[in-house]
């Protein structure tokens, strides 16, 4: 419901600032530029809604293969303790697990075209569970809610471009990144647990908090033992190892059980192509809402606006110049990129502002996005708390990341 009246929202506010320009700036084209924004926007979630076609084929027939073969089981099972806790309404061994750790792992790597195929499995075997079909379960809203929060391991992408716009250092975000994502991811568990009354003090849940604490230390001090060059390249490989090793895996455990491997990737594929059909009513809706939202110029007014709140706080006003990437990611992933590549374009690829958006970029994943495509692709209707705990998680990784950037880089 709440995302209803955001998608409302973003669309009437953009026509009122229309108004706005016209009536008392004499800006009487603007009404063509949010217009033009619409058929811009639709055309966009078409276009991504066909490029993801070829992948969620490609990685729903590998999941298929990995499913018939048992592996994903097998990946489930090693889970189950942990996961029974915080999704206690899924039975016990069921192939879920399976889909929601391999999607988590993705994530993890950065690998976000194999993580969505992934996570859009999963969703399916939890719309099969799910007793009120129009309405989002408890374990759909925490696995979208850990999906959104976006833990990254290996920011890959971003040290890609870092590089590519003359870096001296591309890799220097990876900390600030790890500890931004990590806290954003925490913050949306923990937001979850609370309003799905999950016990926090479990010994499982507890444990394993504290047990992925001490992981996440474990590689901080393990990077900066790296050189800048040993550790990007060392990023890359071991992403792109652990994704192929899998695919072996699911392989080689199929031959052994004599399952026809090439009739099960085809089976899965053409699921994909049916997933990825499905999602562009939703994926257009929302491009067409925050299109039309930036192109009315209420984006540059809400950003004009914290950055003035930013000077009254006493807070460094290098740092308002990274609002509009951390306003616009939970609303668009390319747009967020964009921003993040102006920023350093304009301002350098080491400076302060230049890091910030790239640890927000890194932070979290595309809310609304994830949103409209993980609900969208299961027919969903009614999200309950899904919104507002992401909000929440990305409210905190917003948070970690500019109080983590001067540490690291004033």
């Amino acid at each position: 419901m709440i995302l209803n009246y955001i998608w409302i929202a973003l669309i009437l506010l953009a026509i009122l600032m229309g108004l706005v320009q016209a009536v008392c700036f004499g800006q009487t084209d603007i009404f063509s530029v949010i217009l033009n924004s619409t058929f811009d926007s639709a055309k966009t979630g078409f276009e991504l809604s066909l490029g993801l076609t070829g992948v969620l084929s490609l990685w729903m027939g590998f999941m298929k293969i990995g499913e018939q073969a048992g592996a994903v089981n097998t990946l489930g099972r090693g889970v189950t303790p942990f996961f029974t806790r915080i999704f206690p309404d899924i039975p016990k061994g069921h192939p879920v697990y399976g889909s929601m750790l391999m999607n988590i792992a993705a994530n993890m790597l950065g690998l976000d075209n194999a993580a969505t195929p992934m996570g859009l499995k999963a969703m399916h075997e939890l719309q099969e569970i799910n007793t009120d079909k129009s309405k989002a379960s408890n374990a759909m809203i925490m696995f979208v809610v850990l999906g959104a929060s976006g833990l990254t391991l290996i920011p890959t992408t971003i040290m890609a471009y870092r590089a590519q716009l003359g870096a001296a250092n591309p890799a220097d975000v990876f900390l600030p990144i790890l500890i931004a994502t990590y806290v954003a991811t925490l913050v949306g568990l923990i937001s979850v647990c609370i309003a799905q009354r999950i016990r926090l003090k479990d010994k499982v849940v507890l444990g394993t908090i504290i047990g992925l604490t001490a992981l996440v230390g474990l590689l901080v001090w393990g990077a900066t033992r790296l050189s800048p060059e040993l550790l990007t390249a060392a990023s890359s490989a071991v992403a792109a190892i652990l994704l192929l090793g899998v695919i072996c895996w699911f392989i080689i455990q199929a031959l052994c059980r004599r399952i026809n491997v090439y009739d099960a990737f085809i089976e899965g594929a053409k699921g994909g192509f049916q997933t990825a059909i499905g999602i562009i009513p939703y994926l257009i809706a929302i491009l067409v809402a925050v299109g039309m939202f930036r192109a009315s110029g209420a984006m540059h007014l809400l950003e004009q606006g914290i950055a003035w709140s930013f000077s009254l706080c006493g807070i460094n006003p290098d740092m308002a110049a990274a609002v509009p990437t951390a306003l616009m990611k939970p609303l668009s992933g390319s747009g967020a990129r964009g921003l993040m590549l102006e920023a350093m374009t304009t301002y350098g690829a080491d400076s302060l502002v230049g890091r910030l958006c790239c640890i927000l970029q890194g932070t979290t994943d595309t809310t609304f996005y994830v949103l409209a495509v993980y609900f969208g692709s299961v027919n969903i209707k009614h999200t309950r708390h899904a919104v507002a705990c992401c909000l929440i998680a990305d409210l905190a990784g917003v948070i970690a990341a500019f109080a983590i950037a001067p540490i690291f880089f004033q």
